[in-house]
C-alpha cells in the first residue's frame, strides 16, 4: 500500500505562513500539499507588514506595529501554486494576525 504523501505531512492542520513565489504571503491552515501547491483554509493575504523583520518573526510574534499592516480579508480557501516556504505560527502570532484590522480600498 502507497502512503499519500500528505499523510505524513506534519505541518497538515497547522495554522502556518505561506510565501509563494507570485502570490505573495499568506497566512491560514494547511489543508492539502502536494508538490509546489496548497489548499489553505480560512486565509488572509498579508500584502505589507510592519514591525517584524521577517516572515519568521511574523510567524513567532506577529508584527509589532500590526495597526500599519496591511492585511486582506480572510477567504475560506486558496489555492496555492509556487509555495515555496512554509512556517508554522505561534498561538501568539496566530491571535495578532486574525485579530488584525481588515485591510480593503
Amino acid at each position: 500500500m502507497e502512503i499519500n504523501a500528505n499523510e505524513k505531512n506534519p505541518m497538515l492542520g497547522k495554522v502556518c505562513v505561506f510565501r509563494t513565489y507570485s502570490a505573495g504571503v499568506h497566512v491560514g491552515t494547511l489543508e492539502f500539499k502536494e508538490g509546489r501547491e496548497c489548499l489553505v483554509k480560512d486565509s488572509r493575504r498579508i500584502w505589507y507588514w510592519k514591525g517584524a523583520c521577517s516572515l519568521s518573526q511574523i510567524a513567532v510574534d506577529g508584527s509589532k506595529n500590526i495597526d500599519e499592516c496591511q492585511i486582506a480579508m480572510k477567504v475560506p480557501e486558496i489555492w496555492l501554486t509556487e509555495v515555496i516556504e512554509i512556517i508554522p505560527m505561534s498561538n501568539d502570532a496566530i491571535k495578532v494576525i486574525f485579530n488584525a484590522p481588515e485591510w480593503k480600498k
